[in-house]
């Protein structure tokens, strides 16, 4: 039996946790890191312990530093949550024997399953169907391009011990096969510590389905249906459904007997998730096995009317599972986006900076799982998702339309995000006829508009324009905005910026509040209704329509018809000094650690080329020059910490 419980994770997972823990009776105990002090799941526990520095190689990842933070506060049990240590079986095996409860599978179950190698061979013993491949301790190159001839092109490398989508390659050509053999080994090696590889058939457009497992300690194991996480951006999930719209009952009861089955024979407990790759014949194969809760959960709650965190908490303490495999039964659908900072419109670069508003969608059939608040900092030292938004219905259909509207409607402003890119898949044909695959994002959604940058709209520059003006009018009104007139009635102009473009603007101010906006290409008349809170009420083209929004000193940030948009005043800033075709001063794109210096001073670069390697969310980011030159200074080198827009590299410019 245990009493408090320790969350040895951050962010919306650990929020989640912890609210169930409460719920239950339990005691609550968060970690944290010193970039993490304030973050909602420190505010949320009962009570708190720092446990390092920012970067999680002194935080998160430090074993010893969370079991001497259960001594420190009397925790009896833990719960990794997702990623950092929930799939480390020497931390299942510490906690152990710390006297600790570990909530998750046995130690010997985590290492079995972490390595895609050895579980696979364990799957084919028990006779769970797995994909034609090479899963051999020979790791040699010749051997494993023998193995590749023989299984056939196309053919998959994939890293043993790896995940997310590093230490893989697809390979058409033998021509290829030994340099992306070299690549993903040496990925492997840098990311998970080993390289050894796996080989696979490659299924080119599958569905990429698993299914919800849990086993007690006492030998039962169900499954709780299928989740549908076919569309993916470089292996990595971007939406998740239950049920399946690929999926017939008899898939559904074959792909869960051959899970329970997978899960029994490692002796498995508590949550699990066993993915499969099925083709369109509905031909399934073992692709791996999660030992720990997934991102995506919530919508097999939403469909099977449970909580996981829950039974992972009673299968912990001893308790048989809560329904028997008759008991469990799925009704209407669930659909789950995950939100990101980042911008799918820069190759989807992480972002970092201040939350300035975050204002969540709230309504029927709506859930949304956040570890973020107004006024925090992203920063660069984790994983970049923010939150999930989840909607249920009594059909996809309806299902499908909630989130939209949850997506387009929940107000985040001061870091760019993916929220345009996630409505704008949600409402692609493909996905709305539930026919979309592995490569959909690929072969269907590339040429989306969310993956380039988009000029603003001629209403969100009138609002952008006629909210700078009314900001000033307020400054100079003592009888409140709306019975304030101007003696002058001539046009006020603005010089904005939205992204690459600077816009010249004018506004007149008239009758019953209304507003003449006019630019080099259209003149819009806005009358305002209401501006309260952040909310702006106004007509536009004789619709009544509204916006969010909130000013920062010069940028003013909006929200409008599910479309977000950051202007910045110019109005009164000096004309810029730099030329176009670059100013030679190359600063940091984002709080991260430096990797890479590529040049040295007195090297000639061209504008294009390299300098130097910023990692930051998990990812690197070349920084490039900006023009044709002669490297002047290097301020940094390798393994420096570095903050946004600090000055990395000076170039003295030719010509």
């Amino acid at each position: 039996m245990f009493s408090k419980i320790l969350i040895a994770n951050r962010g919306e997972i650990a929020v989640r946790v912890i609210r169930t823990a409460k719920a239950m009776g339990y005691r609550t105990v968060a970690v944290y890191s010193e970039a993490d002090i304030d973050a909602p799941h420190v505010q949320l526990a009962d009570e708190a312990v720092c446990i390092g520095p920012a970067p999680v190689g002194e935080s998160y990842l430090l074993a010893d530093s969370i079991i001497e933070a259960c001594r420190k506060s009397g925790a009896d049990a833990v719960h990794p949550g997702y990623g950092f240590l929930s799939e480390n079986a020497d931390f299942a095996r510490a906690c152990q024997a710390a006297g600790l409860e570990f909530i998750g599978p046995p130690a010997e179950a985590i290492e079995l399953m972490g390595s895609k190698r050895l579980s696979k061979i364990a799957m084919l013993e028990a006779d769970v169907p797995c994909i034609p491949g090479y899963e051999g301790d020979d790791q040699s190159d010749e051997r494993l391009v023998s193995e590749a001839k023989r299984i056939g092109f196309p053919v998959m490398i994939k890293a043993s011990a790896g995940g997310g989508g590093r230490g893989m390659r697809l390979v058409f050509e033998e021509s290829e096969l030994i340099s992306q053999i070299k690549t993903a080994r040496s990925e492997a090696k840098n990311a998970f510590g080993s390289g050894e590889l796996i080989l696979e058939k490659a299924l080119i457009r599958p569905r990429h389905i698993e299914i919800q497992v849990f086993a007690d300690k006492l030998g039962n194991g169900v499954y709780l249906g299928e989740r549908d996480c076919s569309i993916q951006r470089r292996h990595q999930k971007v939406v998740e459904e239950a049920p399946s719209p690929f999926v017939d009952p008899d898939l559904r009861r074959r792909m869960g007997e051959a899970a329970v089955q997978a899960a029994k024979s490692c002796n498995y407990v508590g949550a699990g998730t066993v993915e499969f790759l099925v083709d369109q014949d509905k031909n399934f194969y073992f692709l791996e096995m999660n030992t720990r809760l997934q991102v995506e959960h919530p919508v097999t709650e939403l469909v099977t009317g449970t909580d996981l965190v829950a039974w992972q908490l009673m299968v912990a303490a001893g308790a048989p599972l809560p329904l028997t495999q008759d008991e469990i039964h799925i009704q209407g659908h669930a659909i789950e986006v995950r939100l990101y900072a980042e911008d799918p419109a820069q190759n989807f670069m992480p972002q970092t900076g201040p939350i300035l508003q975050w204002l969540p969608e709230e309504a029927e059939g709506i859930r949304i799982d956040a570890g973020i608040r107004t006024g925090q900092q992203v920063t660069p030292y984790y994983d970049p998702m923010l939150a999930k938004l989840i909607a249920y219905g009594r059909t996809r259909e309806e299902a499908r339309r909630r989130l939209i509207r949850a997506v387009q409607d929940s107000v985040l402003f001061g870091v760019t995000t993916n929220q345009t890119f996630l409505a704008n898949i949600l409402a692609h044909p493909a996905f709305v006829e539930g026919r979309a695959t592995t490569a959909f994002i690929g072969e269907e959604f590339s040429q989306d508009a969310s993956l380039t940058v988009q000029p603003p709209t001629p209403v969100a520059i009138a609002l952008s324009a006629v909210l700078l003006y009314r900001a000033q009018a307020e400054q100079h009104s003592s009888k409140g905005l709306f019975s304030w007139r101007s003696a002058n009635t001539a046009p006020w102009p603005f010089e904005l910026r939205c992204g690459d473009a600077v816009l010249e603007v004018s506004v007149s101010a008239e009758a019953d509040n209304q507003y003449l906006v006019t630019t080099a290409q259209d003149s819009i008349r806005l009358q305002a209704v209401t501006d309260q809170a952040g909310k702006f009420v106004f007509v536009a083209n004789e619709v009544r329509q509204s916006a969010h929004y909130t000013r920062q000193s010069a940028d003013i940030y909006l929200l409008h018809q599910g479309r977000y948009f950051q202007f910045t005043d110019l109005t009164y800033e000096a004309a810029a000094s730099e030329d176009a075709a670059g100013s030679g001063r190359i600063v940091a794109s984002m709080d991260g650690s430096i990797v890479d210096v590529q040049v040295g001073v007195g090297d000639q670069v061209s504008k294009g080329q390299t300098l130097v390697v910023l990692e930051a969310m998990k990812m690197e980011h070349p920084l490039k020059a900006d023009a044709d030159g002669v490297v002047k200074a290097v301020n940094v080198k390798t393994g420096d910490q570095v903050k946004i827009r600090q000055l990395l590299v000076e170039i003295n410019i030719e010509g």
